[in-house]
């Protein structure tokens, strides 16, 4: 079923458990790749490391081919704030960030995350930016899950949790121009989830909805430019950045976090469908 004019695709609930099969296969993707992050790892390797655990699950990288993306995840290191193409020249050294973006589709559905990983030791104060962007996700989860609860919520009430969460964590740039998004049978559906603005806009937060949230945040200025490879987006003042995603979807009982193992529910307690089992373990 689809809603009018954004064109929004709502699920029902056995459609959003097979996302959630898809959401479970980028969960273990990215769970190994970060612990095989390390200094002298290039970024290749962890392409290499998604696209194998992907294809064991009988699945496909969402992202190799799409629009003439080369890889199956996207590596975006320090100042690199999304959609960075993994290559054997790009070794990781101690102290760096790497954002990875990581997409599955399984029996025709999509499953859609990003982690930011620390290289070896890394400054405190970007450890710190990486935590404030995580909160912040969760942030907008949460108000989604009590928009749809309520029977209220609108889409830029997540807009304005992610921006809250991450004004209250301290000075940093929110990117404006990207964002999270709808997710179904396609990776990139309407509407576009951006990580700032008023609350109480746009369409309704209701059961079957399905979302990407992503906050991508700088520690200068917002504002990026993209590379001469058509591809890699970086902040213009070349200051770090952080990027974290989690794919969400809405049931008339509360929300799934479908790339979370535990199904959110570490962060978001009873707000969890009872889809979830309760005692799902958490990694």
């Amino acid at each position: 079923m689809r809603r009018p004019q954004l064109d929004i695709q709502l699920k029902t609930p056995e459609q959003i458990e097979l996302m959630r099969a898809a959401g479970l296969v980028v969960a273990r993707a990215l769970s190994r790749m970060r612990e095989a992050v390390a200094p002298g790892v290039t970024t290749a390797d962890l392409d290499a490391i998604a696209e194998t655990t992907i294809r064991e699950a009988g699945a496909v990288p969402s992202f190799k081919g799409y629009h003439g993306f080369p890889a199956s995840i996207c590596s975006s290191v320090n100042e690199q704030v999304v959609h960075a193409i993994p290559s054997p020249e790009q070794v990781l050294r101690e102290g760096d960030l790497i954002s990875i973006d990581c997409g599955a589709v399984l029996n025709g559905w999509h499953g859609d995350a990003a982690v930011t990983v620390a290289v070896g030791e890394v400054d405190p104060a970007l450890l710190r930016m990486a935590e404030v962007a995580e909160d912040a996700m969760w942030a907008g989860i949460a108000a989604a899950a009590r928009g749809a609860a309520s029977g209220r919520g609108r889409l830029t009430d997540i807009s304005h949790a992610v921006e809250t969460a991450v004004r209250k964590g301290g000075r940093y740039g929110i990117v404006d121009g990207y964002g999270g998004h709808g997710i179904g049978t396609e990776m990139h559906q309407d509407p576009h989830v951006l990580n700032h603005g008023r609350p109480g806009k746009g369409p309704r937060l209701v059961p079957g909805l399905a979302l990407a949230i992503e906050p991508m945040i700088t520690a200068g200025s917002p504002r990026t430019v993209e590379l001469a490879d058509g591809w890699t987006v970086v902040t213009r003042d070349r200051s770090m950045a952080v990027h974290v995603e989690h794919s969400m979807a809405l049931l008339d009982d509360g929300v799934w976090v479908l790339t979370a193992v535990d199904g959110g529910r570490a962060r978001l307690g009873d707000l969890v469908t009872s889809r979830q089992p309760a005692d799902s373990p958490a990694r």
